[in-house]
């Protein structure tokens, strides 16, 4: 598909990217072409220090990886697991996860620490946010409890969701889905999903592949369409790049679009229409 940068010449501005939970876990972000195309900055989020100075050596301007916990602002206990990557702000579910293969182990308390978070809407480093990246294994619902603030103006945001409680009392998605609704926001789309099998049975004896269970998915979730007329101009182009380059929403992007035209008096979407359909670039 097309850049769609190509066709808005320089009233696009710089996209924010916020991504709580940054830890490098091998592959790219759905972002990272954002970043690497100098459209957009990031400030992430990585409480494990020797991590965040992994994702800090990269050293590049427009990166800031910063070591905090991300929460409801309270003290509470983290939980270090086996395998770094899922260590949360909850307890894991040892008896649950005992069903399917390779996640009790995985998942297995190491060592336990008392630490302090931070609500979201209290760090400096944090402005106007256009896509908001959460996954913290558990602690998603946490974190937007905090962030009432940057939701205001966040356009999208992508969360870990879970379906079955893998960390005791940890929300799950029917939860997150609810605030992030009552926040102004409608579910757009699942990025991703995993699962693990039910113990004796394994997948073409490949243990972190499952069958039919989903354990967890990417959830992205769009400012509803419905106020897309409330937005500045600025922010519709952002909004418009992202569905486009990171999601591939191509309709959404054209009703983004769409609105910026209403507002600026240009033919944007017209042009965009053409590019989508193989036509001509020219506007209408």
């Amino acid at each position: 598909m097309f850049d769609i940068t190509s066709i808005l010449g320089d009233a696009l501005s710089e996209i924010s990217i916020v991504d709580i939970g940054a830890m490098d876990v091998g592959g790219d972000t759905s972002f990272q072409s954002l970043l690497d195309r100098g459209l957009a900055h990031l400030v992430g989020f990585e409480p494990i220090e020797e991590e965040c100075e992994k994702l800090n050596q990269q050293s590049a301007d427009h990166l800031t990886y910063l070591p905090n916990f991300v929460g409801d602002g309270k003290v509470h206990p983290f939980y270090i697991t086996q395998a770094a990557m899922s260590s949360s702000l909850y307890e894991p579910n040892l008896p649950l996860l005992g069903h399917f293969q390779h996640l009790e182990e995985y998942m297995r308390v190491v060592q336990t620490a008392q630490v302090q978070t931070r609500r979201l809407d209290e760090i400096s480093e944090v402005g106007d946010v256009d896509l908001l990246k959460v996954d913290v294994d558990g602690a998603e619902l946490d974190v937007f409890r905090g962030a009432s603030r940057v939701l205001k103006d966040t356009l999208v945001v992508q969360t870990e969701v879970h379906f079955v409680p893998l960390y005791k009392q940890a929300p799950l998605f029917a939860d997150v889905d609810s605030h992030l609704r009552e926040q102004g926001f409608l579910f757009h789309q699942f990025e991703g999903h995993a699962g693990r099998a039910f113990k004796p049975l394994m997948l073409s004896n490949q243990p972190y592949r499952g069958f039919g269970q989903w354990l967890w998915a990417d959830a992205v979730y769009v400012k509803s369409f419905e106020s897309f007329g409330e937005l500045a101009a600025e922010k519709l182009l952002n909004l418009a790049v992202i569905l486009h380059e990171v999601y591939r929403s191509y309709d959404m992007a054209a009703l983004a679009l769409q609105h910026y035209d209403a507002l600026t008096g240009c033919n944007i979407q017209q042009i965009y229409l053409n590019r989508l359909a193989g036509g001509d670039t020219a506007a209408a």
